[in-house]
């Protein structure tokens, strides 16, 4: 028997039902990478950040994102290379979908059990996303803005119901807006700490604002 239509899982109708003591024998997710690209890049290299938004309470299998992600990888590496950009999935697949399998061989009318015992087995793992939820983002420079547009709207057709390309306004994936950014890091209250960034701390002793606003200075 394969692997049933996506729709059959598509709304999030219970509650959520991970991986537990309780629930064994849940099959590994298709989905095994969620950084991906250039991820060590400092924070200063790719300002430019997009996201993909979903539109809609639903579930997106581990294979759909699996899809996704190859579609919009493919896409970058093609067009920008594979060190101009750095992709994240911000959704996991914790909930788990059940199947009540039945039998198709002859006779098997004689042996199912229909709606008698109907609790079925772990058939996959899926992710519960909101509206306004994130579920792809992608940094990168402004020179490479419509390739991670068209990344992301490639991947779009691997997932069911609405998504939306937001531009961000913030500094790659940090929580400050670009101009905040140069700001702070024009005044050092700010440095970098690999993809994203550390602030100068405003209290406790001075041998450690002393030690985070030299970092600051030679960032």
């Amino acid at each position: 028997m394969g692997r049933r239509p996506a729709r059959c899982y598509r709304y999030c109708k219970n509650k959520p039902y991970p991986k537990s003591r309780y629930n064994r024998g849940v099959p590994d997710p298709r989905i095994r990478i969620y950084d991906l690209g250039r991820k060590k890049a400092s924070v200063d290299d790719f300002p430019l950040c997009v996201h993909l938004v979903s539109m809609e309470h639903e579930q997106l299998s581990s294979e759909a994102l699996e899809a996704g992600r190859i579609a919009a990888n493919k896409y970058m590496v093609k067009t920008a290379g594979k060190d101009a950009f750095h992709m994240r999935v911000r959704v996991h697949p914790f909930h788990v979908v059940r199947i009540n399998k039945m039998l198709s061989c002859a006779g098997a009318d004689r042996l199912q059990t229909g709606m008698r015992k109907a609790f079925g087995k772990p058939a996959g793992v899926v992710a519960r996303v909101n509206i306004g939820q994130i579920v792809f983002s992608i940094r990168s420079r402004e020179a490479n803005k419509a390739a991670v547009i068209e990344a992301l709207r490639r991947s779009k057709y691997k997932f069911p119901g609405k998504q939306k390309i937001v531009v961000s306004r913030k500094w790659g994936f940090t929580d400050l807006t670009q101009e905040d950014f140069i700001k702070a890091r024009r005044e050092g209250t700010v440095h970098h700490d690999g993809n994203h960034i550390k602030y100068v701390p405003n209290k406790g002793t001075l041998e450690n604002y002393f030690e985070a606003s030299r970092k600051a200075r030679a960032a």
